[in-house]
């Protein structure tokens, strides 16, 4: 059932509401106002006029009259305001009435359609096991009361997959229909009200690699990103417009290396990369990276191997690419001393080492030993751990993620918080579609404190696969080409939305779990950290 989100009392500062004298437009529409209609305002307004005090007198004037409500009164200071136009001399305008120009109604939600949907995944290794054949995620659609061609206008996200914050998104969505697409803020109290109600565990759709971001921040980022789609839509601006305008018109992104096995066991498919888990397969991967995108910056998933293995292997890729930066991320798979190690083996290597070590004391305690750098995704993933980590100097550079930071907005304002600091920027990735890809490629154009490539699993994706029609996400030089097309500039393929949607409902799969996978063919595998 329908559950319409409650809408508070209208507050005596807010002007009255007035009824339509015409059709829904996205342009402004002209009201006719009859001073009847608003107990004799357009009179009122004619003979404060007449008297001859200034503006602020006449304000004065029109705030002491304690019989005029606020409302009322904001419609008589436009209507005094309106009397002193040149083109309109009070000897020549009626005192029954007043023509001015009010906005057109906010286009609302209509519905919302969530979709899960899963896409071939390969058997990528991290510090908690190995990524499952199939990937999850969720696509939004928010769908508007208003029609372009007869279609209504609608506005795309994209979230992760886990059966748990699908459900959450359904029950978010059902609260937040009637909603105006620019009441963003009430959109946000409306899923923290849902998951205020919600007392499931789990769906962080990140394996848990990142635990302790806002359940609420998850579920409002895709309702926000669609809700900018449809903006710029109507505006007729790409999103990055809304953000306050690109600063660069390719958003750099980095091959995204990883160790994998060359299939997944018991499947026929191996895919176009084959296996990895030495230095020399490592380069290759980056090689066939570079060759087909033309990245400009490596990144090494570690916390598979030893430490020495990977150390070795980032060496391997310095001497064959001696002039791209590299950065290794072992999703805190090192104990602090085996972290200040690694450091001082790297140092002059790497551009940053992200997450060698657990937790913002771990982090800090790091730092203090070692040269480059410290990122994170894992230590700071949200605004109130940001003093700490700050008072104790523990990360140098935050990886933003419009999808766990709780949207594009509110990853400005991590940037903004960075840039106050003196701390760097960076972008994390999960495994994703072309949606998410429009919302990160606009965010970073139009973020001017982005220091770094951002990550991207999208070489991993099978072209193939995708929810947006082809065309519209240009790479170029190592990058995406920010769209200029209005909203995110990615429309649907809704046959291929469909025949991933069969494919989530065939694969078996509800959520992402790397460790107990793992464990099908380690049975003695350990998440647990530090492993090294």
């Amino acid at each position: 059932m329908e559950t319409e989100m409650q809408s508070s009392p209208s507050s005596p500062s807010e002007p009255p509401s007035f009824a339509r004298t015409s059709a829904p437009s996205a342009s402004p529409s002209v009201h006719k106002l009859e001073s009847s209609s608003f107990s004799g305002l357009g009179t009122e307004a004619v003979k404060i006029a007449e008297t001859g005090l200034s503006a602020t007198e006449r304000g004065r004037h029109v705030i002491s009259k304690t019989e005029v409500l606020s409302g009322e009164a904001f419609v008589l200071l436009s209507l005094i305001a309106a009397l002193e136009l040149p083109t309109h001399p009070v000897s020549k305008l009626s005192c029954h009435t007043a023509t001015f120009i009010m906005p057109s109604s906010a286009p609302t939600i209509k519905d919302i359609i969530v979709t899960p949907v899963a896409f071939h995944d390969p058997p990528l290794l991290n510090a908690v096991g190995v990524h499952e054949p199939f990937a999850l995620r969720s696509i939004i659609e928010v769908v508007t009361d208003r029609e372009e061609n007869g279609k209504a206008i609608y506005g795309l996200g994209e979230s992760y997959g886990d059966a748990t914050h699908i459900s959450r998104l359904q029950r978010a969505a059902e609260r937040i229909k009637k909603s105006s697409i620019y009441d963003t803020n009430g959109i946000f109290r409306a899923c923290a009200e849902v998951m205020g109600e919600d007392t499931s565990t789990g769906g962080d759709g990140m394996a848990g690699l990142v635990t302790t971001a806002s359940a609420t921040d998850k579920v409002f980022a895709a309702f926000e990103v669609a809700c900018l789609d449809i903006q710029g839509k109507l505006a007729g601006v790409p999103v990055c417009d809304l953000l306050g305008g690109k600063v660069r018109d390719i958003v750099q992104y980095s091959a995204y290396l990883f160790y994998k096995w060359a299939r997944h066991p018991g499947r026929d498919e191996e895919d176009e990369f084959g296996e990895a888990l030495d230095p020399d397969s490592l380069v290759k991967q980056a090689k066939k990276m570079i060759d087909e995108y033309d990245f400009k910056a490596i990144k090494l998933k570690g916390g598979v191997f030893s430490p020495q293995q990977e150390v070795d292997a980032i060496k391997a890729l310095r001497e064959a690419y001696p002039n791209l930066p590299l950065r290794l991320d072992p999703n805190a798979a090192w104990s602090v001393e085996t972290s200040k190690w690694v450091g001082k083996e790297l140092e002059g290597i790497i551009e940053y080492l992200e997450d060698p070590a657990d937790q913002i004391e771990g982090m800090a305690a790091v730092g203090k030993a070692v040269s480059m750098p410290l990122a994170t995704n894992m230590a700071v993933v949200a605004f109130n751990h940001l003093p700490e980590s700050i008072a104790q100097d523990a990360v140098q550079v935050v990886l933003s993620d419009h999808h766990f930071w709780g949207g594009l907005r509110k990853s400005q304002h991590l940037a903004s918080i960075c840039a106050v600091w003196n701390m760097r920027l960076s972008m994390h990735s999960n495994s994703h579609l072309g949606i998410s890809l429009a919302a990160m490629t606009h965010l970073a154009s139009a973020t001017p404190n982005l220091d770094y490539a951002c990550d991207t699993h999208w070489p991993w994706k099978r072209r193939d696969e995708d929810v947006v029609i082809d065309g519209a996400l240009k790479w170029q030089k190592g990058g995406v080409v920010v769209p200029t097309a209005p909203g995110l500039g990615v429309e649907l393929d809704r046959d291929r939305l469909a025949a991933l949607h069969e494919q989530y409902k065939a694969c078996g799969l509800t959520k992402r779990d790397d460790t107990t996978y793992m464990r099908k063919f380690q049975p003695g595998f350990s998440a647990a950290v530090p492993r090294f």
